[in-house]
């Protein structure tokens, strides 16, 4: 793909970020569900930004890595797990 084009969709992209971060803050004030669909979006970039699955939230992929014995994604099931119980295992796959 060209540079320009690719370019072209950063600044979408861009333009999508700010809409959904205002979309996100106004769900929120009212109390809609979309909120949470948005931050699980935001999840799904992030994991796909850092090399994962664009499908797949971090979380799931930390519960796999922990399956796999590595430290650093167990460290971070242990810290979502201390937020919310069994985090990593519930996310298992989203």
């Amino acid at each position: 793909m060209s540079r320009l084009i690719l370019f072209a969709l950063f600044l979408l992209c861009q333009v999508a970020h700010v809409l959904a971060s205002v979309w996100m803050l106004l769900a929120i004030i009212v109390g809609s569900p979309r909120a949470w669909r948005i931050a699980v979006s935001y999840d799904q970039l992030a994991n796909a930004a850092t090399g994962g699955s664009e499908d797949e939230t971090i979380s799931s992929r930390a519960y796999r890595g922990t399956q796999e014995g590595r430290r650093g994604w167990c460290l971070l099931c242990h810290l979502l797990d201390r937020l919310d119980k069994r985090h990593c295992v519930k996310s298992e796959g989203s």
